[in-house]
């Protein structure tokens, strides 16, 4: 139950709003419920406690702090929210916000790439990144319908870093020629968002049991190409309007190249300076 005026609020916005009277173990807790929502949503009061290196008590303090009668409620209120987000386009569009979009659209994108990149484990992300800058491992980018175009961006800027990597898309027989390339130890990269394409859980299983490893950008524990994980990086996905946002993705993704692109600068900088030969010789770009 949400006690006093927090009722109606968004439980970001009652932490943002309260941030100047938290203690500073509260503010730990603020900190880890703002940054992994999901945690709160499911985790305990324990583990909330051990991931913000505090007491139990003060995780509890927290929830009445906010307005809310408990953790339980602070727990409900958090998984209301999370559920929220996976409404239809056209439900969302519904909704009338007749405020600043221009300054919505800069701090929810500022939240996305600043929660995204701070949020990603590092343990995860090195790996993922020495997934992909492995030349020995194939490598095949997916993504769901939404995110097709930063994924094939995203293929095409490693695919010039290294040889052996190509995008699955398209119709089913497409996709499954893609995937028929695929041996033992190749990586699959993989983008999707909730709403899940079933091609592509699909096309991620079928690659899976030919003994490929998944990188998985999604958002969320619990998203169905976050248990396939070998490396999952989670991506915030809030939008301004009725659609997701793929600002996160985009700067995850982005990380990841640039950390391929350190990974073989050696090997890299061989690949690129033959890109920008064949480009000057086909006169391809124009610099002026």
């Amino acid at each position: 139950m949400v006690t006093g005026s927090g009722e109606g609020r968004r439980v970001v916005d009652r932490v943002r709003s309260g941030a100047a009277t938290l203690t500073p173990a509260e503010r730990k807790v603020a900190d880890a419920l703002v940054a992994d929502p999901q945690l709160v949503a499911f985790g305990t009061v324990a583990e909330v406690a051990r991931r913000a290196g505090v007491s139990g008590a003060s995780v509890v303090r927290l929830a009445t702090r906010l307005g809310f009668d408990g953790y339980a409620a602070l727990q409900e209120a958090v998984r209301s929210e999370l559920a929220d987000r996976l409404r239809p386009a056209a439900e969302r569009i519904r909704e009338v916000r007749p405020d600043d979009v221009l300054g919505r659209a800069l701090d929810t994108s500022l939240h996305a790439v600043r929660t995204t990149l701070e949020g990603v484990d590092r343990v995860a992300f090195d790996d993922a990144v020495g997934l992909l800058a492995n030349r020995r491992r194939s490598v095949a980018v997916v993504a769901g319908d939404a995110g097709a175009g930063i994924a094939a961006h995203a293929a095409d800027e490693l695919a010039m870093l290294r040889s052996g990597v190509a995008t699955i898309g398209g119709s089913r027989p497409a996709v499954g020629r893609g995937l028929a390339r695929l041996e033992p130890g190749d990586v699959v990269l993989a983008l999707d968002l909730r709403r899940y394409d079933r091609w592509l859980l699909d096309a991620v299983d079928l690659a899976l049991d030919a003994g490929a490893e998944l990188v998985a950008l999604t958002d969320g524990p619990l998203s169905p190409l976050a248990r396939r994980a070998r490396a999952l990086i989670v991506v915030e996905a809030e939008g301004i309007g009725p659609f997701d946002s793929y600002v996160g993705a985009l700067a995850a993704l982005a990380a990841l190249v640039a950390g391929v692109a350190g990974r073989l600068r050696s090997a890299a900088t061989g690949e690129l300076d033959r890109v920008e030969a064949a480009w000057r010789a086909l006169d391809a770009l124009s610099d002026g």
